[in-house]
């Protein structure tokens, strides 16, 4: 029906499990396997064109403009409500 796996544990002569033997954990192998990590997430970045860069910027700053009239416009109108407030009393 089902087949098992038989899995040994290794050990070492006193019954402790044995510990892996690695010669990559120097510094200086950690700090060159970063770099070649980074260097192939960077192959796989697809860079935008100069046309999608200049249509989100003029997006960007059509946005900004709009934002700060509509503030500009709310602030002059709650300080002309508040000075009309405060005019009544």
């Amino acid at each position: 029906m089902g087949d098992t796996k038989v899995v040994e544990s290794k050990t070492d002569a006193s019954g402790k499990p044995a510990k892996k033997k690695t010669d990559d954990n120097g510094l200086i192998s950690r700090i060159g396997k970063f770099f070649t990590g980074v260097k192939v997430e960077f192959k796989k970045i697809i860079w935008p064109t100069k046309d999608d860069i200049i249509k989100q910027t003029t997006a960007v700053v059509a946005v900004s403009i709009v934002t700060c009239a509509l503030i500009a416009v709310l602030d002059y109108a709650f300080e002309y409500g508040m000075n009309f407030i405060t005019s009544i009393f």
